[in-house]
């Protein structure tokens, strides 16, 4: 994509913004161009413009909007994981989001509607979780750099424990819509970095 200058920028993000907003109260499904269109003002040549494949490419985007969201919804708390209440206040924050949220869940609507073994649906998730996975497994390092957990545990495969608890706690709730499962999942891997 070309540099856009600040009002050109704007309006994309304008349009990105009310894309997935619609989507979250509406559906992908239910969500057409012309629904953007009217919900951010926008003409149908200003969209085309920003993203010039249409609605393939503009709900590629909003998977990518949607995956930062996640992760900036989980700060400061995920950068934090320097003590035990601070992991505690983190737990709380994800079950927070995730209870915020209820049983729809946009990334997972985009992506899905995008189809998930598309190459740039691909891309966005496995970013999303190798990052979230990063970040817990630095809170786990600093966590043994303190002496509050054994330095034996390997910090990645710690993280990609606890990041497939949450996925399994999300999963259930979007089926359930309670967030029992992914309550117990976090207290259970939290309490298993604490004693291990």
């Amino acid at each position: 994509m070309p540099t856009l200058t600040r009002k050109g920028a704007a309006t994309r993000q304008r349009i990105l913004e009310g894309a997935a907003a619609h989507i979250r109260e509406h559906g992908v499904v239910a969500t057409t161009l012309d629904d953007v269109l009217a919900r951010t003002a926008t003409s149908k040549s200003q969209l085309f413009h920003y993203f010039p494949g249409g609605r393939e490419e503009l709900l590629l985007a909003v998977a990518r909007f949607e995956a930062g969201r996640v992760l900036e919804d989980q700060r400061p708390q995920l950068g934090d994981l320097t003590s035990w209440p601070a992991w505690q206040a983190w737990r709380d924050r994800v079950v927070d989001r995730y209870r915020r949220q209820g049983r729809l869940c946009p990334l997972n609507s985009v992506t899905s509607h995008l189809g998930n073994g598309t190459p740039g649906a691909q891309a966005v998730v496995t970013e999303l979780l190798h990052r979230w996975q990063g970040e817990i497994a630095a809170g786990v390092r600093h966590m043994q750099a303190a002496g509050e957990i054994d330095p034996g545990l390997d910090p990645d495969r710690a993280a990609a424990a606890l990041l497939a608890c949450i996925q399994g706690g999300v999963l259930i709730q979007m089926s359930t819509g309670e967030t029992t499962h992914l309550e117990a999942a976090l207290d259970m891997g939290i309490a298993a970095l604490r004693h291990h």
